[in-house]
C-alpha cells in the first residue's frame, strides 16, 4: 500500500486526468460509470482492507450532524454539551467537525472506539459504493488524495473507460 505521502504524489499526478476523464462522461454513460465503479468498488475493497491504513481516521475528519453527535455522546455515556466542548468545532464552512485529526477516537491499531456509534460521513466513506458518481466526482478526486481504495479505483476505471 502507498504511503500517505506517495499517495498524494500519486493522486496529484492523476488529478488532470481524472478532472478530464469525468468532464467527458456523456450524460448517456453515467449509468455505466455509476456500475463500473461500483464493480471495480467491490474489487478493490476485496484486497485492501481500511484497518491496514485509515488514512481517512488521521488525515480528513467528517463533518458532523446533530444525530451524529448524539449518538456518539450516548455510547460514550457523556452529554451532549460535554462532548462537544470537549471534541468538536465549528470549522470555516460552518460544519461541525472535530477538534483535531487524527480522529479522536481512533486506536493504535487503527480501529475505532465508537465503531458502532461513527458518524454517518465514517459509514458512507468513501461513497464509491453510492450511486450518483459523477455529481461527487468533486469528493471523489479530493478522495484519491487520502484514500488508497479510491484511488486505485479510479485508475482502473480509467483504463477500463477507454
Amino acid at each position: 500500500m502507498l504511503s500517505p505521502d506517495e499517495l498524494k504524489k500519486s493522486a496529484k499526478k492523476a488529478e488532470i486526468s481524472n478532472k478530464t476523464f469525468f468532464r467527458n462522461i456523456k450524460p448517456g454513460k453515467i449509468n455505466l460509470l455509476d456500475k463500473l465503479v461500483h464493480i471495480e468498488n467491490d474489487k478493490v475493497f476485496s484486497t485492501i482492507k481500511c484497518l491496514d491504513c485509515a488514512y481517512c481516521c488521521k488525515f480528513l475528519g467528517p463533518r458532523l450532524t446533530q444525530r451524529d453527535i448524539r449518538e456518539m455522546s450516548q455510547a460514550l455515556n457523556i452529554k451532549v454539551p460535554e462532548f462537544e466542548k470537549t471534541y468538536i468545532r465549528t470549522d470555516e464552512d460552518n460544519d461541525m467537525v472535530f477538534t483535531s485529526l487524527p480522529c479522536p477516537f481512533l486506536e493504535t491499531d487503527n480501529y475505532c472506539r465508537i465503531y458502532e456509534n461513527r458518524p454517518r460521513a465514517c459509514r458512507d466513506y468513501p461513497h464509491t459504493h453510492q450511486p450518483e458518481i459523477l455529481r461527487k466526482k468533486d469528493i471523489h478526486i479530493k478522495n484519491t488524495f487520502y484514500c488508497p481504495a479510491v484511488y486505485e479505483i479510479f485508475e482502473k476505471v480509467k483504463k477500463i473507460w477507454k
